[in-house]
């Protein structure tokens, strides 16, 4: 084991932290030190998150070590800055945040800490080299890998138009009215329009790589009636052909292993369970429209956490994360 990962995680028992320990239990190079979670201290994680009984007999622990390689935050949001200002973390521990406190440039430090924006398919050498990481959001992975092929080439001109809808499962474990099975269950609901909180992130990405972009993006979101992944549906004005459109994002994303461009139409159960994004691109008359999705619990979350974590490393960047999607 000497030659492993060791690996600690605050904020085990939610979703992200229950979906994390499912990868890291078979992840070949990973040893699990300790999951911390001070309402489920003393019980075996296999209590809560019920479906790893014989996967491991780990005990959520309320302490701390620092006798770490890696520290993963599963906490809430606006919970992860807190958790360090409360507990310094030794300089050698890398920090991998899956919350969105360190995910805007402005607040990507914290004391002598740097964080860098987690999304592999924008910042991979700096993930390569960087110390600790802000993971994205479910939605902001899902529309940037959509957007950046066209604003790596600087033809992100006109306003950009999207519908999303995502699984139950993105507005996390705690109970609320919108999340209650009555409620959920045969229902759509469109919520944060035009104001969601992961705007900003694909803001800041799309400057990353287009500065001059000024146009509107103009997001919709919808809860959807399912438990996991998310689909996106964005329009933009473009004199790109159909054939150059798609030569574009397979160019872009050469070389990546999770995201990949598909020449049909895709349907979400492709990729739920699983840490790809599938995009696909239509031309419509001056129009382009691209659909792009993901689970928001893996690729939008855990898994991309996973990636995160083996970039870092230098491992292959698909360790741990073979998974195959549900299906059926």
């Amino acid at each position: 084991m000497s030659n492993k990962i060791k690996v600690g995680i605050v904020g085990g028992a939610g979703y992200t932290g229950g979906e994390l320990l499912r990868i890291l239990v078979n992840h070949p190079n990973v040893e699990i030190a300790f999951v911390n979670s001070n309402s489920n201290a003393g019980n075996y994680i296999y209590d809560v998150h019920t479906d790893l009984i014989g996967d491991t007999n780990l005990k959520f622990t309320s302490e701390l070590s620092q006798d770490i390689d890696v520290l993963f935050l599963c906490v809430g949001h606006g919970d992860a800055k807190k958790f360090l200002e409360a507990n310094p973390i030794n300089d050698n521990i890398k920090i991998i945040d899956l919350s969105h406190d360190f995910r805007l440039g402005k607040a990507s430090t914290i004391e002598n800490k740097a964080f860098v924006y987690g999304l592999p398919e924008l910042n991979r050498d700096k993930i390569r080299s960087a110390q600790n990481i802000a993971n994205p959001g479910c939605f902001a992975t899902c529309l940037q890998l959509a957007l950046l092929p066209l604003a790596k080439a600087g033809l992100l001109n006109k306003e950009v138009h999207i519908s999303a809808t995502t699984g139950s499962t993105g507005a996390g474990q705690s109970l609320s009215s919108t999340s209650h099975f009555s409620w959920r269950n045969n229902n759509l609901s469109v919520y944060k329009a035009f104001s969601h909180q992961h705007l900003k992130e694909i803001g800041e990405s799309i400057h990353q790589l287009q500065p001059t972009f000024a146009e509107e993006i103009n997001f919709v979101p919808y809860r959807g009636d399912f438990t996991r992944g998310i689909i996106a549906s964005i329009y933009t004005e473009s004199d790109l052909s159909q054939e150059d459109l798609e030569n574009l994002y397979e160019q872009y994303y050469a070389g990546h292993e999770f995201t990949h461009v598909s020449k049909k139409n895709i349907d979400l159960k492709q990729v739920v369970n699983t840490n790809k994004c599938l995009v696909h691109v239509e031309k419509h008359g001056n129009k382009i429209l691209i659909l792009s999705i993901i689970d928001n619990l893996l690729k939008g979350a855990s898994g991309q956490a996973v990636q995160n974590m083996n970039l870092m490393f230098g491992l292959d960047e698909r360790a741990g994360l073979r998974l195959k999607a549900a299906a059926f």
